[in-house]
């Protein structure tokens, strides 16, 4: 099944949104409402702010469902074809979330029980209460719920 992909740029960047891996963590924006806006169409305006403000908010994106590439590289020399900025992890740094996901903040390969197998880039948010209607991913559905954990 492909994944909804959505991108907005001012320019220098790219932002790509994920819909279908968003967690509604909200921090996107409540920390940086001028250029996200849940209650606007579109949503992202990236006119709201200088790129590396929206950069910095882009890498808190717990799910990964919002990443970002810098247009100058996209098709380039080296590009890698992904054409998302990301950190690269030396530890694996998994987060287990109050009341919410567990984090697992790098690439890492989901192998599901039939044995099919996915790559996930970036941050990939696994549920953690059981009632997520993508498992095994988040959906959201802990807030719903009211999950304690």
């Amino acid at each position: 099944m492909p994944i909804t992909t959505k991108k907005y740029s001012n320019g220098e960047i790219t932002v790509v949104w994920k819909p279908d891996t968003c967690i509604h963590s909200r921090i996107c924006w409540t920390q940086l409402r001028q250029v996200f806006d849940p209650t606007k169409r579109p949503w992202i305006t990236m006119e709201g702010t200088d790129t590396e403000k929206i950069i910095e908010q882009v890498r808190k994106c717990p799910s990964g469902a919002l990443s970002y590439f810098r247009n100058e590289e996209e098709g380039g020399e080296g590009s890698t074809g992904n054409n998302v900025v990301k950190e690269a992890a030396e530890i694996l740094n998994i987060k287990i979330t109050p009341n919410g996901p567990i984090l697992v903040n790098t690439d890492c390969r989901i192998t599901h029980s039939d044995g099919t197998e996915e790559i996930k880039k970036g941050t990939t948010a696994l549920c953690r209460c059981g009632a997520s209607a993508k498992k095994p991913y988040c959906d959201g559905t802990h807030n719903a719920i009211g999950f304690q954990g």
